[in-house]
């Protein structure tokens, strides 16, 4: 069988930076980020999700075997005031590739999200849970879904939550940024969730897609939506001061400021942030046989990263 071609998206993010290590050994990997370069200044291939008839040239002319879209808005806040942009890369975007994957036999590999709920829930998010998104990022991430879902695509959408990440805009940076130029910080302690490197993501993806006698074999037996988080629970308060904990005893901070706790009500913003935001990933250790470990073993393995 020859080697199966890799179309990874949003290489340049988080999650995709990760990918592109982690997907190498599986296949040749085609790297493509908005401007088409890649972390460094290497060169890549050009995807503009904001654009999603654009996309078409690029899939034609590299004819991937299997896309990784690790592609996405993000800005949850700024999504409020800007839901063209975001239905266009989260929601529009997808189905376009969706669309091709069914008429040239590929599989798509999706990220979705946690906010696709409404954060009312007592226990993990499970799959078949009825979806109600707060705001338009949400809304936009779950027309995404739906449109994956009804193109009839080889598909595995991964909902996740609260990634972060060595590099990148995220919460452990901005804490780490924070905890040097203040001596107390006010964070959330009422919104729950599982911290989950993007390292861990990338890896958990890379896995399954290496199972079985071909690359994509266990995924295609085994299509559909499943979660993939951290195990275990904390509130970004918890999440704060466990960073600062490990930040302090690594050297990275010289100092552990305060941090009080304050509800979402103290902390107001544009768009309502899912109060829960467990999941339920029973669904995918039964499917690929993979659980992520303890929040805070990821945290440890990311501090002594940096």
């Amino acid at each position: 069988m020859s080697t199966p071609r890799i179309l990874l998206l949003g290489a340049a993010g988080q999650v995709g930076f990760e990918l592109h290590r982690a997907l190498a050994p599986l296949g040749e990997v085609l790297a493509a980020t908005r401007d088409g370069k890649r972390p460094g200044g290497a060169n890549g291939w050009v995807a503009d999700l904001s654009q999603p008839p654009s996309l078409l040239g690029l899939l034609d002319a590299q004819k991937p075997d299997i896309i990784v879209n690790a592609a996405a808005y993000t800005a949850v806040d700024k999504a409020e005031s800007e839901p063209e942009l975001a239905f266009a890369i989260n929601a529009e975007a997808p189905e376009v590739l969706a669309d091709w994957c069914v008429r040239h036999g590929a599989l798509l590999l999706h990220y979705s999200t946690d906010y696709v709920f409404d954060g009312s829930s007592r226990r993990p998010y499970r799959e078949d849970d009825d979806t109600a998104p707060l705001g338009v990022y949400g809304r936009s991430k779950l027309a995404g879904e739906e449109a994956i879902r009804a193109s009839g695509a080889s598909h595995l959408i991964l909902r996740t939550a609260w990634v972060y990440a060595a590099r990148g805009h995220n919460f452990l940076r901005t804490m780490l940024r924070l905890g040097r130029e203040r001596d107390q910080l006010r964070v959330v302690a009422d919104q729950h969730g599982s911290p989950v490197p993007a390292r861990w993501l990338a890896t958990a993806t890379a896995a399954v897609l290496a199972r079985g006698a071909h690359i994509g074999e266990a995924a295609r037996s085994n299509p559909g939506t499943y979660h993939l988080a951290a195990s275990g629970e904390t509130t970004w308060h918890g999440f704060a001061t466990e960073i600062f904990q490990l930040a302090f005893a690594a050297g990275l901070i010289g100092r552990k400021p305060e941090v009080a706790a304050i509800s979402s009500a103290d902390y107001p913003t544009p768009a309502k942030r899912p109060a829960y935001s467990r999941l339920d990933c029973g669904k995918f250790a039964q499917a690929f046989g993979l659980q992520l470990p303890d929040w805070r073993e990821g945290l440890q393995q990311t501090i002594g990263e940096l």
